[in-house]
């Protein structure tokens, strides 16, 4: 059989394989985990098995990335909330690294960050996300303090903040913001227009700051610009796709990114 490398059924079992190799799955542990034999397994890596919503779902469960990046990997992963039990938290020493989400501090970062970039015609989701990211690592490395404590995940395109979309959601419904689907330069972007100005008490002169550090430097770079920074940061090259970013990483930054100067005397 012939395989045709422009077919979407063919690519997307040319996907599964390369995932699980990625993964270091083999067949047969894949099929374990699908509950299926491996001869299902081989199936659908030859394209020979048409895959289900069903299959798309455990597919997705598995390898921990949305349903339509195995379909579209040129497509941003959409942001999900993930819980996480208290058992599977890593216990570490000295400073707390695992992200705490602080719901009314990321609201007021973001209606802040809005308020002074938000009209630039630049500023769309994209670009939102990562101006989160080196809000969020750049206050931690500099005073090793979480500012908003939020999760981040690696994607191809860079850090995601996953509690975005439902915080936003909720924002949007109380009539604090409004996402507008715009285009820029003929590509697609989704923008949000602040509808208050942020409660600056919930924020220390320390943090605001740092923050207009970060826009200072990073709010004029459009999506494939910021994307591509971000790329060269630490927290970003040392994690593996799709997992959350560790803030302790910031530690081990290098110029451009590292925000505090070391003494080399010990």
């Amino acid at each position: 059989m012939i395989r045709d490398e422009s077919n979407p059924d063919d690519l997307l079992s040319k996907r599964i394989r390369s995932i699980r190799e990625r993964h270091g799955y083999s067949q047969e542990r894949l099929a374990e985990l699908l509950n299926v034999s491996r001869v299902t397994v081989s199936q659908m890596e030859a394209g020979r098995r048409k895959l289900s919503a069903v299959d798309l779902k455990k597919l997705s469960e598995i390898f921990q990335m949305p349903a339509d990046y195995l379909l579209n990997p040129e497509k941003e992963p959409e942001v999900t909330i993930q819980e996480v039990r208290e058992a599977e938290v890593p216990i570490r020493p000295m400073r707390v690294s695992v992200p705490q989400e602080k719901v009314d501090k990321f609201k007021e970062v973001l209606l802040y960050v809005l308020n002074k970039v938000g009209a630039k015609p630049n500023i769309g989701q994209t670009v939102l996300y990562k101006l989160l990211y080196f809000i969020d690592f750049d206050y931690y490395e500099q005073y090793e303090q979480q500012l908003i404590g939020a999760k981040y995940q690696k994607n191809r395109y860079g850090p995601t903040p996953v509690e975005f979309a439902k915080i936003v959601s909720k924002m949007e419904q109380a009539g604090e913001l409004t996402e507008v689907k715009d285009e820029y330069y003929g590509h697609p972007q989704t923008r949000y227009l602040p509808r208050r100005l942020p409660n600056l008490a919930t924020l220390s002169g320390q943090e605001v700051e740092l923050i207009n550090d970060v826009l200072h430097r990073l709010s004029d770079m459009n999506a494939s610009e910021i994307s591509d920074y971000s790329h060269g940061d630490v927290p970003w090259l040392a994690t593996q796709d799709n997992d959350a970013l560790d803030y302790e990483l910031v530690f081990y930054r290098t110029p451009p990114y590292a925000r505090r100067h070391y003494s080399e005397d010990v």
